[in-house]
């Protein structure tokens, strides 16, 4: 620990908490376009279909699910392979240069490949794909398939990685779109956008726009949010411009000096997230908002459940099945609490499922 950041201040967990709520949007519902949201938290983790709706939806006033789906249809937003090796809703403009900015992490991602792609010219399995994507969308299937004619003996999932690792490929709608989605083809981010992509940005502002949106944060946050190493001197060489804190552990926290950090007390209304939140996924120390007691219980295997927060903290998950949105909390909540949980999921149902019948369940408490 440096001498400066012995003298720092120490943010608790509550004060971290609402910090990270503010920036995420989820203290109070925003104004902001869905396009402009999508920009501020530097995208929307998107395994599934359906995550970044609800995201959007427990973030946003006036959300509707249908103004997401026009942006992806205007290309305004792509839903692209970024961030941590996984699928993300970007803007266009992000596609074009946070997947550039990332670019190490998928080299090393395909470095686990390379046994099954003995003999395989990477430059030129990249010029096939890009001339097969261009001329018309395709599945990985038919990718893979095309691949195969080249390199006959390569491991066919292997190819596949290589094109994804090596070109922007985005998924093109009707993938994407809210009650309207089809299967998985690509093309490239430039053919689908009409533009050429742009250079990587540089760390610093990406830094700088990650502290905005999930701030007070370590390098360490910073990288596992990013999927990237070695941000360490990026940090030292911002350091005159940042605020500098400890957590409760002593852990170095950066931050921008007029970021809003509201009080510790300040009310934390339910909320209900989606799998692959980003609140959950974007620190190594997510202890900010999972309580130490609950860490695993919000993930079996690779899937991840949709959560409930409540005064803030993960509280509980939920479901929809039978006409009926079903609340699992982990303790018992008082009965102004699930007054608030059923109200902001009958707000929640209103937004995403206008028109249908859909009651508000409490289940069996969650156990481990």
């Amino acid at each position: 620990m440096t001498k400066t950041t012995a003298a720092a201040p120490v943010l608790g967990t509550r004060a971290l908490n609402r910090a990270t709520l503010g920036r995420q949007l989820l203290l109070r519902r925003s104004p902001l376009s869905a396009t402009a949201a999508v920009e501020h938290l530097l995208g929307l983790q998107a395994q599934n279909v359906k995550p970044p709706y609800y995201a959007l939806a427990a973030r946003l006033d006036g959300f509707r699910p249908e103004v997401l789906s026009a942006a992806m249809e205007t290309r305004d937003v792509v839903r692209i392979v970024t961030l941590r090796s996984t699928i993300h809703t970007h803007t266009a403009d992000d596609a074009l240069t946070l997947r550039p900015l990332v670019q190490a992490a998928r080299d090393r991602e395909l470095g686990h490949f390379r046994k099954g792609l003995t003999g395989v010219d990477l430059d030129r399995l990249a010029a096939i794909s890009r001339e097969l994507v261009e001329e018309e969308p395709r599945t990985m299937k038919q990718l893979r398939e095309s691949l195969l004619t080249e390199w006959p003996d390569a491991d066919p999932f292997a190819l596949s990685v290589a094109a994804r690792c090596t070109l922007p490929l985005v998924q093109v709608t009707p993938r994407g779109l809210w009650g309207r989605s089809g299967q998985v083809a690509l093309t490239t981010a430039e053919h689908w956008l009409g533009r050429p992509a742009e250079p990587a940005p540089a760390p610093d502002a990406t830094v700088l726009r990650y502290l905005t949106a999930f701030g007070p944060a370590s390098v360490k946050d910073m990288q596992t949010w990013a999927g990237l190493t070695r941000l360490r001197e990026v940090f030292d060489r911002l350091w005159p411009r940042l605020t500098v804190f400890r957590d409760e552990n002593g852990t170095e926290l950066f931050d921008l000096p007029d970021a809003p950090r509201p009080d510790a007390d300040t009310p934390a209304p339910p909320r209900f997230l989606p799998e692959f939140d980003n609140l959950l996924l974007s620190h190594a120390d997510r202890s900010r908002v999972v309580p130490a007691d609950l860490k695993g219980r919000t993930w079996r295997g690779n899937q991840a459940y949709r959560t409930l927060l409540v005064d803030g903290f993960v509280a509980g998950l939920w479901k929809l099945e039978e006409g009926a949105l079903t609340v699992e909390p982990f303790a018992r909540l008082t009965r102004a609490q699930r007054d608030e949980v059923t109200a902001e999921g009958e707000r929640m149902l209103t937004v995403m499922h206008p028109g249908e019948a859909c009651d508000v369940r409490f289940g069996t408490v969650a156990q481990p």
